[in-house]
């Protein structure tokens, strides 16, 4: 069976980043995030880091064994496969290159736009550098990893981009 190719428009695609005093929103490119499954005889991720870092990807915490592998570029399927070879048969991969989008909130002020949506305590001292949570915001699913001490990533269900986007930008308006 041939694989049949659908072009589609990025979801935020005519989204403009949202520049406000101390904060900025902005959609990260879509391109490729792996869900990462750990078997659940595998003792960890460690004997992996190399293939990811081979691959240019960066890991975001999930769940107990279970990982975002995210980077800016596409990978192509012969990519993806070279990585599943490699993991095997510590994990298995799914794609959710096209079903998730990320998006970029950074600045001073992020922690008070995103503290008004979600219950997740995100100050430096209880959501550090790399640590991760699937939360809500407002009323959307969304995966929060914090990048630097200013800037977080969300990653979300592709159909809920744009709701997330309004949310975040009502969020922080009072920063105009």
């Amino acid at each position: 069976m041939s694989k049949v190719l659908i072009k589609s428009r990025p979801a935020l695609a005519n989204h403009e980043a949202i520049r406000r005093t101390g904060v900025t929103i902005e959609a990260l490119p879509e391109g490729t995030v792996l869900h990462i499954l750990a078997h659940p005889s595998a003792d960890n991720a460690q004997g992996s880091q190399a293939a990811f870092a081979a691959a240019g990807l960066s890991l975001r915490a999930v769940a107990p064994g279970q990982w975002f592998a995210v980077k800016d570029t596409v990978m192509s399927d012969e990519q993806i496969d070279a990585l599943a070879a490699t993991l095997n048969p510590w994990a298995d991969i799914v794609d959710q290159s096209h079903g998730r989008v990320r998006i970029l909130i950074s600045g001073k002020k992020s922690t008070k736009v995103l503290a008004k949506g979600t219950a997740v305590d995100v100050s430096l001292s209880a959501f550090p550098i790399g640590h991760a949570s699937t939360t809500l915001i407002g009323h959307i699913s969304a995966h929060l990893t914090r990048i630097s001490d200013e800037n977080f990533e969300l990653t979300v269900l592709r159909g809920f981009a744009e709701s997330l986007w309004d949310d975040l930008a009502r969020m922080s308006i009072e920063f105009s």
